[in-house]
């Protein structure tokens, strides 16, 4: 269940897809108000993404959602492709992309100070608020 593997996938019309190199199958949960507001509820995402290759790049949309990070999208379906960090290699791709039925652990959620009340997650998870994760990828950069 730890090994690497490569999953493929596209968005809904198939302009795009794309294939991903996932060190583990673990699936983490983000609760920030920008990835509610993207996809209407917690991005359900593989953070272990080694490397992401897209094809029909020229039909992605490119956000710039902060200081350090975009978000990419189909510009003809508008389905999530991925979040990266502008430096590094560092993708969040949405699991529902590649799922084709994989044992996925969800093993982590972050901003978890910023998750509505209103829901919740029953698994065991690793949490953090959206200081620790600023504070574990400045320390990543060191």
């Amino acid at each position: 269940m730890n090994d690497a593997m490569t999953l493929r996938g596209s968005c809904l019309c198939g302009a795009v897809t794309l294939s991903v190199e996932a060190e583990r199958q673990n699936v983490a949960a983000c609760h920030c108000q920008m990835c509610r507001t993207w996809g209407g509820g917690p991005l359900l995402a593989m953070e272990s993404v080694g490397r992401a290759t897209l094809e029909g790049e020229d039909q992605v949309s490119i956000y710039a959602s902060s200081d350090w990070a975009e978000r990419g999208f189909c510009r003809h379906c508008g389905t999530h492709l991925f979040y990266r960090l502008k430096t590094g290699e560092h993708y969040a791709v949405p699991v529902g992309l590649v799922d084709s039925g994989e044992a996925w652990t969800f093993d982590s959620q972050i901003f978890i100070d910023e998750k509505p009340a209103w829901y919740h997650f029953g698994n065991a998870t690793q949490d953090l608020t959206g200081q620790q994760v600023f504070e574990a990828f400045q320390a990543g950069e060191e």
